[in-house]
């Protein structure tokens, strides 16, 4: 094989690029495999420096089999190589993997691709070859096994990937159109409306006790005796825990009704919304 032609089968294999190739297979006396692992190592290397920038730019996955329903995000830094073909055809089979797996970071990292190579690996190549740092972001599987479960994706790039996702996991064990047509609805108006919990009391302690300071620190500039403030604060943070939980939020499609009274108007006895996510890319 000319060295030209190893040059090419190199860029083929790795895509990095001509001098890249070129220089490795000098270093490697001509070895590909050798060529092949001297610029993984030096990927790596490239790779590390990138992975101090920040990613704010990326994609929603949206994978599901007969047993899971997913949302996975990659992160990237700019818009444009969220569109790279390289990029796309990553993400689509990391959704897939990460489905199969029910979102674990940690499994997701050591899983083998179709190349044979690691998605950490991986990862690390495309960043080599790409020249943006990239990262895997959050991740949730919601399980089918007695729910249904619905999807909404808002800005679609291409097929089922996008910069915001939904996902919404409903127990019942009825089969009716109202409550296909509810699950779609109740994917927008969460995409819409961005609820923190499905209940007040499932709001994070950490989230309630940061309002409380935020509300309070607000309050204290008006000048007004603490035992006023006191009671002010009571009235915004229940009104905080209402307009971040689901069930209490204004239904997106008829504000003048809660997500709860729409759910009653159903009239399915054993209908109760089970789970939900939500990501969307920059937020």
């Amino acid at each position: 094989m000319s060295d030209l032609n190893k040059v090419k089968e190199l860029r083929k294999a790795t895509g990095a690029g001509f001098k890249d190739c070129n220089n490795a297979l000098k270093e490697s006396n001509g070895d590909l495999n050798k060529a092949i692992e001297i610029l993984r190592i030096k990927g790596v290397s490239k790779a590390s420096k990138k992975m101090s920038r920040s990613a704010n730019e990326g994609l929603i996955i949206f994978s599901e089999d007969i047993n899971n329903t997913t949302l996975t995000e990659i992160n990237c830094e700019t818009d444009f190589v969220a569109k790279n073909e390289d990029f796309l055809n990553f993400s689509k089979e990391l959704g897939e993997i990460n489905n199969r797996i029910s979102s674990s970071v940690e499994k997701l990292k050591i899983e083998k691709m179709r190349d044979g190579a690691t998605v950490e690996e991986n990862i690390v190549n495309l960043i080599s070859k790409i020249g943006e740092k990239i990262t895997i972001g959050r991740l949730k599987s919601l399980n089918k096994k007695g729910f249904k479960n619905f999807k909404y994706l808002h800005t679609v790039v291409k097929d089922n990937l996008a910069k915001l996702g939904v996902i919404v996991s409903l127990e019942t064990s009825k089969n009716d159109i109202k409550i296909e047509e509810f699950g779609k609805q109740l994917c927008m108006h969460i995409a819409a409306s961005n609820p923190i919990a499905l209940t007040p009391d499932q709001i994070e302690d950490e989230l309630i006790e940061k309002e409380k300071e935020l509300i309070f620190e607000q309050l204290k500039e008006t000048g007004k005796p603490k035992e006023i403030i006191d009671k002010i604060s009571v009235g915004k943070l229940n009104k905080f825990k209402e307009e971040n939980s689901l069930l209490t939020q204004a239904w997106v499609m008829d504000t003048k009704k809660k997500v709860r009274e729409i759910l009653s108007e159903l009239k399915v006895d054993d209908l109760k919304i089970k789970d939900f996510f939500r990501i969307k890319i920059g937020e």
